[in-house]
């Protein structure tokens, strides 16, 4: 039987509760707080929060299912100008730790169908360092890379690229972190190749939380002071610099009436900018600025 739309769907929801109930272990302290919304259009969806948490400062685990004409700007994205219908679903997180020590790490899986019989899967993970630590990139990049071997052995080396592209701040010249895997417009030629395509989706997600967890429990005892604090705002102050400016899914979701608060959910509690702030030579946080940059090879 061909992968629909439900089969998807009912994964994503899965997906979502299998996180959040694995980050509530690894946290010990902070709980989910679920809303249920709906878009107006068609669809709506499941948007969890999770503040004050023990290592979790703040952090969302989303799912949303919408549906609806596909607007102008969807359309020229395709580059079609017939008239369709969209649906689009998928699992959006973004967590921000309490420790500098801990990096923030952002995940989504998605898929997109119009009713003109298109469709496509999207996604990855990545991570940002507040200070970057080289064993610990590197066994970010391991998972990621082990994940993929086990669907394609082009995949990690592809994605892992279009990871240093997609999440660079060019008006910084710098990337947003170390980097991880994306994908997007993955198009399936036949039922077969969709179904290929949808364990591999479906392998990305289930990598999350083994992933993240593990940093939780290593990093989340490390200690830190002022300095590092506010080594962390600014760091945050360019996470929001991306997604406000350059992040695709962020100017999806307002293109198509998505709900704000949802969209907005990636953007931290906190975060700082001063005028043209410069680390101390040979300091952590200037290891970490030189660590910023594309084809870092951490495998």
């Amino acid at each position: 039987m061909a992968t629909d739309r439900e089969e998807i769907t009912h994964f994503f929801t899965d997906l979502q509760d299998r996180i959040c109930q694995a980050l509530e272990d690894a946290d010990g302290l902070g709980r989910f707080h679920e809303d249920h919304w709906e878009r107006a259009e068609g669809g709506g969806g499941r948007t969890r929060i999770i503040q004050h948490g023990a290592v979790i400062e703040k952090g969302g685990v989303l799912f949303s299912a919408v549906h609806g004409p596909a607007s102008e700007a969807v359309l020229n994205q395709m580059n079609t100008r017939e008239p369709a219908d969209f649906y689009a679903t998928g699992v959006s997180i973004v967590l921000h730790p309490l420790n500098p020590m801990v990096p923030i790490i952002h995940m989504n899986v998605r898929y997109f169908e119009l009713s003109t019989g298109v469709c496509w899967f999207g996604g990855g993970i990545d991570l940002t360092p507040h200070y970057v630590d080289a064993d610990d990139a590197r066994w970010f990049h391991q998972q990621l890379k082990t994940a993929c071997d086990r669907h394609d052995p082009a995949y990690y080396p592809k994605f892992k690229t279009w990871a240093d592209d997609y999440f660079f701040i060019r008006h910084r010249a710098e990337t947003r972190g170390i980097g991880g895997i994306f994908f997007d417009y993955l198009r399936p030629e036949n039922d077969e190749h969709k179904a290929a395509l949808f364990a591999f989706v479906q392998e990305v997600g289930n990598t999350f939380a083994p992933t993240y967890t593990h940093f939780m429990r290593k990093n989340r005892s490390l200690p830190f002071g002022e300095a590092e604090k506010n080594w962390q705002m600014l760091r945050r102050g360019r996470y929001v610099e991306f997604n406000l400016v350059w992040d695709r899914g962020t100017k999806f979701g307002l293109e198509t009436n998505g709900r704000t608060e949802s969209i907005l959910m990636s953007m931290p509690p906190q975060a700082n900018w001063l005028y043209d702030h410069r680390p101390a030579p040979g300091s952590r946080e200037e290891q970490t600025l030189n660590a910023l940059r594309k084809g870092l090879d951490w495998v």
